[in-house]
C-alpha cells in the first residue's frame, strides 16, 4: 500500500501524491515564543518529526519549514510586565524551544524563519490581497481582511460565517464586520516603537495569521504539499492563513494535518488549569527518550492522556529496547551504522510499512517492533548470532523512524546505553539487598546501603508504590 494521509480539510484519508514527484514541502506552525515550551508544544513537533522521518525513509526529499513567531500581542504584554525588551523576551524563549527540540531528538527543520525577518514579504502579501479586493484600510496603520468577500472562507473548518467566533480585536472600531481580522495593526500607545514597522498604510505590525501565510509562500511557493499544526490552530489561525493565501491567488496547502491535544488528569492542558508541564522541568526527572516515547507512541490524531502511568510504561518499554540492543552489541558487535541508515521503507517488515503508510499508525508499528524484539531475544538466548545481527540492524532502523534508536548518536550523547544498563543492574541489586535487610529487620545494613547509594549520587525514594531511584543532577 502507498502512503495515505488524513486531510483535516476534506476529512478523508487518501493516497499521498506530492506536487513534485519525489519531493515534499511541509509547513509546520512553530512556536509563538511568549513562554517556556510545555509538552503540548513538543507533542506537535514530535508528531511531524515522525512524519518527516518516515517520508525520508520512503525515499522522499523533504523541505520542512517550522516558523518562529517572535512578535505578537502576548509577547509584547508579557515582556512589558516582566520589564524586558520584547525582542530579548522572544529570543530567550526561542532558545528554550530549541533546547527542548534538541533534547528530545527532534530533527531541525530545513529552514526556521522568524516572523520579524519577513516584514517585507508580509507587506507585499497585504498589497496583493488589497489589489484583489479582499482587504481594506481602516484608520492609519490598520488593514483588515474582508471575510465576506471570499467565497470559500470557512472551507477548512466547514463553518458558515454566521456560526464563527467573532474577532474581538477591534479597539479602533474601524472594522466593517466583527468577523474581519487584522492583516496589519497600528501600534498601541503603550507599545515600544521598535515593535512596529513602516508600511504604505501607516506604521504598524503584522497580524498573527498573516505571518505564516507570508513565510510559507516565501519558502515553499504559492502551493505546497502539507501544512501541519495542533488541532487548536484550525480556527481561526489556519482558516485565516488559507483565506489570505487564496485571496492572493495562491493555492496554499494541499493537505492539512492536525495533531490532537495532550490531556493531564482528564483535562486539556492549559495554563488556566494550572497543569502545564514544562519540558525542562520534566526532563529533570524523566530521561529524554522516555518522554519522547510517551509522547510519540500515540497516533497523532488521538489525544495523549499524560500521567505517571504513561511515563512508567514508556520507561519500561525503553528499557526493553535498550536492553536487547546493548546485549546484542556485546554479543555480535556493533551494527554497521551505514547499513542502519541505508534501510528504506521497502526493507522494513511488511506489517511495519503498512502501519506507517496507514496515516502514521504508530501504535501498530510499535507492536511490530516489539514482536520482532521478542523474536530477537529468543535468537539471542539461543546464540543465533546471524539472526541477532540482522535483528539489531532491523530494529535500530525501525526505531529511528520514531527517533528512538538507543544506540544512535543522539542518545549515546545523553550517556552510553551500555553504561546506563550496567548502572541500573548494580543499583537494582543493591536495592534488592536493602529490601532483604529491611525484611530481616537489619536496619543498620539497610541504612548503610541507602547511604552508599546516596554518596554515589543515587537518590532513593520509598513510596506507597514501591522504591524509586534516580541519579541526582549536579547543582
Amino acid at each position: 500500500m502507498a502512503l495515505e494521509l488524513y486531510d483535516s480539510k476534506t476529512r478523508t484519508q487518501s493516497p499521498f501524491a506530492p506536487i513534485t514527484p519525489g519531493k515534499v514541502g511541509i509547513y509546520l506552525c512553530g512556536a509563538t515564543v511568549q513562554g517556556a515550551p510545555h509538552i503540548g508544544h513538543v507533542r506537535s513537533s514530535l508528531a511531524f518529526d515522525i512524519l518527516i522521518r518516515w517520508l525520508r525513509r520512503s525515499g522522499y526529499e523533504v523541505c520542512s519549514i517550522r516558523n518562529v513567531t517572535d512578535i505578537d500581542d502576548k509577547i509584547l504584554a508579557k515582556s512589558a510586565e516582566a520589564g524586558w525588551q520584547w525582542w530579548a523576551w522572544a529570543y530567550r524563549f526561542e532558545k528554550e524551544f530549541t533546547a527542548a527540540y534538541d533534547a528530545l531528538g527532534i530533527l531541525p527543520p530545513t529552514y526556521e524563519p522568524r516572523a520579524t525577518a519577513h516584514i517585507t514579504d508580509m507587506i507585499e502579501l497585504i498589497a496583493e490581497i488589497i489589489e484583489a479586493g479582499h482587504a481594506y484600510v481602516g484608520k492609519p496603520g490598520n488593514v483588515y481582511f474582508d471575510v465576506a468577500s471570499l467565497g470559500d472562507y470557512g472551507s477548512l473548518t466547514r463553518q458558515s460565517v454566521g456560526n464563527m467566533t467573532v474577532d474581538e480585536d477591534d479597539l479602533e472600531g474601524d472594522k466593517r464586520s466583527p468577523h474581519d481580522f487584522a492583516l496589519w495593526k497600528a501600534p498601541k500607545p503603550d507599545e515600544p516603537e521598535t515593535a512596529s514597522w513602516d508600511s504604505p498604510w501607516g506604521r504598524g505590525r503584522p497580524g498573527w495569521h498573516l505571518e505564516c501565510s507570508a513565510m510559507a509562500g516565501r519558502y515553499l511557493g504559492d502551493e505546497f504539499d502539507i501544512h501541519g499544526g495542533g488541532i487548536d490552530l484550525r480556527f481561526p489561525h489556519h482558516e485565516n492563513e488559507q483565506a489570505q493565501s487564496h485571496a492572493a491567488g495562491r493555492g496554499f496547502a494541499r493537505v492539512w494535518m492536525h495533531n490532537a491535544w495532550v490531556t493531564v488528569q482528564g483535562e486539556k492542558m492549559s495554563k488556566s488549569l494550572g497543569n502545564s508541564l514544562i519540558v525542562s522541568e520534566i526532563l529533570k526527572e524523566v530521561p529524554a527518550p522516555v518522554l519522547r516515547l510517551a509522547l510519540g507512541s500515540v497516533h497523532y490524531r488521538s489525544t495523549i492522556a499524560f500521567s505517571e502511568a504513561t511515563l512508567h510504561e514508556a520507561h519500561a518499554n525503553w528499557e526493553r529496547l535498550t536492553g536487547f540492543l546493548v546485549r546484542a552489541e556485546d554479543t555480535v558487535g556493533p551494527a554497521d551504522e551505514e547499513q542502519v541508515a541505508a534501510l528504506t521503507a521497502e526493507d522494513f517488515p511488511e506489517e511495519f510499512r503498512a502501519a506507517m503508510d496507514d496515516d502514521l499508525n504508530v501504535s501498530a508499528a510499535l507492536a511490530v517492533i516489539f514482536d520482532h524484539l521478542s523474536k530477537a531475544n529468543i535468537a539471542l538466548s539461543e546464540r543465533d548470532d546471524v539472526e541477532v545481527a540482522e535483528a539489531q540492524v532491523r530494529l535500530r532502523a525501525m526505531l529511528d523512524v520514531f527517533g528512538l534508536d538507543p544506540l544512535s548518536a543522539q542518545w549515546r550523547s545523553e550517556g552510553s546505553p551500555a553504561h546506563d544498563h550496567a548502572l541500573e543492574v548494580l543499583v537494582e541489586e543493591m536495592l534488592q539487598r536493602r529490601a532483604d535487610a529491611r525484611a530481616a529487620k537489619d536496619w543498620s545494613a539497610a541504612d548503610g546501603m541507602r547511604d552508599a547509594l546516596q554518596a554515589a549520587g543515587i537518590v532513593v525514594e520509598d513510596g506507597a508504590e514501591g522504591v524509586r531511584w534516580h541519579v541526582r543532577e549536579n547543582e
